[in-house]
């Protein structure tokens, strides 16, 4: 029996990556999916690969949107309702580390790279949960939001204003957590570590440099203890396993860490081996 019968699902940044792998599992157990980035492209590729693998074309809702502007918000919530009457999940995934325009990084980044940031990471989900909220409550549904452990307790001197973003996040998470559950809707969060996904080419990297990127972090212990990077379906299932009521009912305001190991580490192990001598 699929999972999701009849759930309507809204996946933000859906056009690659986590969202694409969320909105393939979500559909493949029976769930009505709107899927949404900024690519229409890429957003086509995703539609194609839910149809190809068995999905009814009358399960996928497409819609091109920036999801951090008024109208691309408004239009995802109307044609979910339009097309599947109602609002089961909201997965709040859309998110990057922007780069700042001039190549600074840390404290020098612009403020203009700090106000994107906060609106693409934070703002746009604060926004989509309130639109979604009166539907939420009507079906007592479910909210996932993808953090990041660049939220903490470790430092990140190099991308700070995505850190921030995400820490006020969790914070949102867990504070909308007990906001909402009085009225039946539950809201939890998956905290990804290295994932390969087009991730580091939004910060700039091409195709090459980021493959060397994944492959010297899963090469070094002291950064991905499991020594291997994760792939889009891993966070995707942890995604399905917090919007799954039957699977995750106490679990309320929580972010699942999903990492490989990476923040149970700290910097000053990575030459103990050399320094002890075992």
């Amino acid at each position: 029996m699929p999972r999701f019968p009849e759930k309507a699902v809204i996946i933000t940044g859906s056009s690659y990556g986590i969202g694409r792998s969320a909105a393939l599992l979500f559909a493949q157990e029976g769930a009505s999916v709107t899927i949404t980035g900024r690519n229409s492209e890429r957003l086509q590729e995703t539609r194609q690969l839910l149809l190809k693998s068995g999905v009814p074309e009358k399960n996928v809702n497409l819609v091109v949107a920036d999801v951090t502007e008024q109208n691309g918000q408004d239009q995802l919530i109307k044609t979910t309702l339009d097309k599947f009457g109602k609002i089961d999940i909201l997965v709040n995934n859309a998110g990057a580390a922007i780069a700042d325009d001039t190549g600074a990084i840390g404290t020098d980044q612009t403020m203009d790279t700090y106000h994107r940031t906060m609106q693409l990471n934070l703002q746009a989900v604060i926004e989509m949960t309130k639109k979604a909220k009166p539907h939420l409550i009507a079906t007592k549904g479910e909210i996932v939001n993808v953090s990041s452990i660049v939220a903490g307790p470790q430092a990140q001197p190099e991308f700070v204003y995505y850190a921030i973003a995400k820490a006020a996040l969790d914070q949102y998470t867990r504070s909308t957590a007990i906001d909402l559950i009085q009225y039946g809707v539950r809201v939890n969060s998956v905290s990804p570590g290295v994932v390969a996904t087009g991730f580091v080419g939004a910060m700039g990297m091409d195709n090459q440099a980021s493959q060397k990127f994944y492959e010297f972090m899963s090469s070094r212990k002291e950064c991905i203890p499991a020594r291997v990077a994760g792939h889009p379906d891993d966070i995707a299932y942890i995604i399905l396993f917090l919007a799954d009521r039957k699977m995750s009912s106490y679990i309320i305001g929580q972010s699942i860490v999903a990492d490989g190991g990476s923040t149970l580490v700290m910097g000053m192990q990575a030459d103990m081996k050399s320094l002890t001598g075992n």
